[in-house]
């Protein structure tokens, strides 16, 4: 199941904007306690998750930004198509990828489907190796005195 948020109007985003500040504050202030927040809507009483508050949160930052969202739960079946959107990278090098193994997938009929979570786990290393890569070069020009302090 696929929710998409359409980009927000500009009235939205000056009101996800303004609320951003207070709303993460509030989370931060409220980790320390409890794990949920109460809020109040008319006459009903609501207890939320932190951790659905953060994603909330992550929504209004985005919603600022003036982007679209969608929300997709991970264990979910993309197409290649979606899985280079993720990824920023074009749909035939995610075939590639695909095809050395390097991110699991199963075929429907000619179709690959790739687990959202795999294609997330496989974006995190490639963080975590260009983190890697970049504090190394940062090492080395450190090293040979390349001006970097």
């Amino acid at each position: 199941m696929e929710t998409v948020v359409e980009r927000p109007t500009l009235k939205d985003q000056q009101v996800a904007r303004e609320s951003l500040p207070l709303f993460t504050k509030a989370i931060a202030q409220k980790e320390s306690e409890q794990g949920s927040i109460q809020i109040q809507a008319n006459s009903l009483s609501i207890n939320i998750p932190i951790k659905a508050l953060h994603l909330l949160a992550v929504i209004l930052s985005s919603m600022a930004q003036g982007k679209a969202i969608s929300l997709i739960p991970s264990d979910s079946e993309i197409s290649t198509q979606q899985a280079a959107a993720i990824l920023n990278v074009s749909r035939p090098h995610v075939v590639k990828l695909l095809e050395e193994g390097v991110i699991p997938f199963k075929k429907v009929g000619s179709h690959r489907r790739i687990l959202l979570e795999e294609v997330l786990i496989y974006a995190n290393q490639q963080k975590d190796m260009r983190k890697e890569n970049l504090q190394f070069l940062t090492q080395q020009a450190q090293e040979l005195n390349l001006g970097y302090e």
